[in-house]
């Protein structure tokens, strides 16, 4: 019998030899770069037209041209919602992990797990997989937030589960900062299990801001330049298992020196402007614009101006830790 007529009949039963198949080389998505201004008009446009309850949630997505899925990375989602004056996203939850950190707005709040938490620019709030959560807005004005989630992950391994209420509103049962005082500085020392995939938790701006500035004035990373981590505050580790967040600072002048790894991150330009190298490509970003850094690409950032330049970012290194595929290799 001749190769190809045993390929041919094993291919009839959805059989294939294995001696057809080459280990195929790395292949990486490629960096991409979102403006903030049709972002935003797109928002404005939306809650314009799209009525709170005509929709689960009023948000625009961020996708890659590059990525395989509908998405900005093959692991990873950021999207950006907006929720006008007296507004009620109603309670929902998901085993998708996710972080709302704010771009625009004040005095509004997310409820999760019966607890209440204010939404200033610049906070990040943590919900968990399967922890209920909606977003009320008692303001004035719309306020406007970062969604960072595991959405193409869970996808990819096919354990998507979401739910809806049966009220749209859960009762608070918690008073407003209960979590800071059971996860703070002084603590039960009784474990839960529960905590090990991540918290409701609010990361106030004005702290971090605070760290961020005094971190700076020390010695730099010569890679990731004034870096902060989101903790789990109840474990010490990662923000959640399949998900850090960060914060970068970046000086007047500074500039950091190539590296790149096996995670990808996704950023967002809270505040100032810069470069960013990956591999062949630069990208000239500024307030309210985010982009996407792939695995394995060589990176670099820079702040050639005279004012400060801050990054929010998300990335996946917690699963490639946990899978034992973390890679980093540092440049000159």
């Amino acid at each position: 019998m001749k190769l190809a007529q045993l390929d041919c009949e094993l291919e009839k039963n959805q059989l294939s030899g294995f001696w057809r198949t080459r280990v195929p080389s790395h292949s990486s998505e490629a960096p991409y770069l979102w403006k903030w201004e049709p972002l935003f008009d797109g928002l404005l446009k939306a809650s314009e037209t799209i009525g709170i309850e005509q929709a689960e949630r009023r948000a625009i997505r961020l996708v890659s041209p590059h990525s395989p899925i509908k998405s900005t990375a093959h692991t990873l989602q950021f999207t950006f919602s907006i929720v006008n004056p007296g507004e009620v996203a109603k309670a929902h939850r998901h085993n998708m992990a996710a972080i709302r950190f704010v771009v625009q707005g004040k005095g509004a709040y997310t409820a999760v797990h019966g607890e209440k938490f204010p939404m200033e620019e610049g906070d990040l709030i943590l919900t968990p997989n399967w922890t209920w959560h909606e977003h009320h807005n008692e303001s004035e004005d719309p306020i406007i937030w970062l969604d960072g989630l595991d959405g193409p992950l869970i996808q990819s391994l096919n354990v998507l589960f979401f739910e809806d209420s049966e009220i749209p509103e859960q009762p608070i049962t918690r008073a407003t900062g209960e979590s800071l005082s059971r996860l703070g500085f002084a603590r039960t020392p009784k474990s839960d299990e529960t905590q090990l995939r991540g918290v409701p938790f609010r990361y106030c701006w004005q702290e971090t801001y605070k760290a961020l500035k005094m971190m700076s004035q020390g010695d730099h990373d010569p890679y990731d330049a004034t870096l902060l981590r989101y903790i789990n505050p109840a474990t010490g580790g990662y923000t959640y298992p399949t998900m850090s967040c960060e914060i970068q600072l970046f000086t007047a002048k500074q500039k950091t020196k190539p590296h790149r790894h096996t995670s990808t991150a996704i950023y967002h330009v809270f505040k100032g402007r810069g470069r960013t190298a990956v591999g062949e490509s630069h990208l000239e970003w500024k307030k309210g614009d985010s982009f996407v850094i792939p695995l394995w690409q060589w990176h670099s950032h820079e702040n050639p101006y005279d004012e400060e330049a801050i990054l929010f970012s998300i990335n996946d290194r917690p699963v490639m830790e946990a899978l034992q595929l973390y890679r980093e290799e540092l440049g000159t």
